[in-house]
């Protein structure tokens, strides 16, 4: 390639980088009250250290994250969790261990009462085998935290019915389930999700099972307005490099979503004319 050629590749590379960033700047999720960008949304337990789950949630320049109060030591900084999360984050409580809805009730206020945020994933859990939701309980705790001025945000098996019951108790955004947590088994739920993102006026974040980029990218792409990513990152084998590969992928679905691209069709259709070469007599 002569050099020319190459500076033009470059520069185009480079304005096209460019123009990009400017998409995702003005294309601004808002939710509980806040403006996002970065779509990616990363939880924070499994990490062999905190110090390395600090260097994962910068390389995926995360913007919310999702801490487990019974992970927080307050007493002690260099053994609480908060203190190696970047300052400019907003943390997302999750009520990780509810059984039902007392329990995650419990939990929240908790959270609300030591000087966390009133953004709050609900999570209640009672299977311990497969670790699925259930929704009945965690509809009880939306309507009653929604309330209380809790920004809210159910962990749910997906369901549609159910989705819309979340919507009308308050719910500031909804997560359904991609495939069970930790199982790393990627976006199984696809059909039902897709449904969700159609019907529902709320946000629509995957969380849980996917361990891919391109599980990640798939739930962009079908127009989910977020993923939350932690088993993936957190066992990974450098939980830094995947941290990023992971931000990149939201970023071209989310791109992917709003070009509008990928239509499906039926038939072939050629991306370069058929007929009127054979017509040129200078070839």
């Amino acid at each position: 390639m002569s050099p020319a050629r190459r500076s033009r590749t470059k520069g185009d590379a480079t304005g096209m980088y460019q123009s990009a960033k400017i998409i995702n700047m003005q294309d601004i999720l808002k939710i509980g009250g806040k403006e996002i960008t970065n779509r990616l949304f990363i939880g924070t337990g499994k990490f062999g250290s905190f110090q390395l789950m600090k260097q994962a949630l910068e390389a995926a320049r995360a913007q919310v994250v999702t801490v487990a109060l019974r992970r927080v030591n307050a007493q002690d900084k260099q053994d609480n969790i908060l203190e190696y999360i970047p300052k400019d984050c907003t943390i997302m409580a999750n009520t990780s261990g509810a059984r039902n809805c007392d329990e995650a009730l419990r939990l929240a206020r908790l959270t609300k009462a030591i000087g966390g945020s009133n953004w709050v994933k609900i999570e209640v859990i009672p299977d311990n085998k497969y670790l699925m939701p259930d929704n009945e309980e965690t509809l009880k705790a939306v309507e009653i935290l929604a309330k209380e001025g809790f920004q809210v945000f159910p962990y749910m098996n997906p369901d549609l019915v159910m989705a819309r019951k979340m919507r009308d108790a308050g719910a500031a955004a909804i997560m359904p389930l991609g495939s069970p947590i930790g199982t790393n088994r990627g976006f199984k739920t696809q059909e039902i999700v897709r449904l969700m993102v159609k019907e529902i006026e709320l946000p629509v974040i995957v969380d849980a099972g996917l361990a891919l980029p391109s599980h990640l990218a798939e739930c962009m792409e079908m127009g989910c307005a977020a993923v939350l990513v932690n088993t993936a990152v957190a066992i990974a084998k450098d939980p830094v490099v995947l941290a990023r590969a992971f931000s990149y992928a939201v970023e071209a679905g989310r791109l992917a979503y709003l070009s509008s691209s990928g239509n499906a069709s039926d038939i072939a259709r050629a991306s370069s004319p058929l007929t009127g070469f054979l017509h040129n007599e200078n070839v």
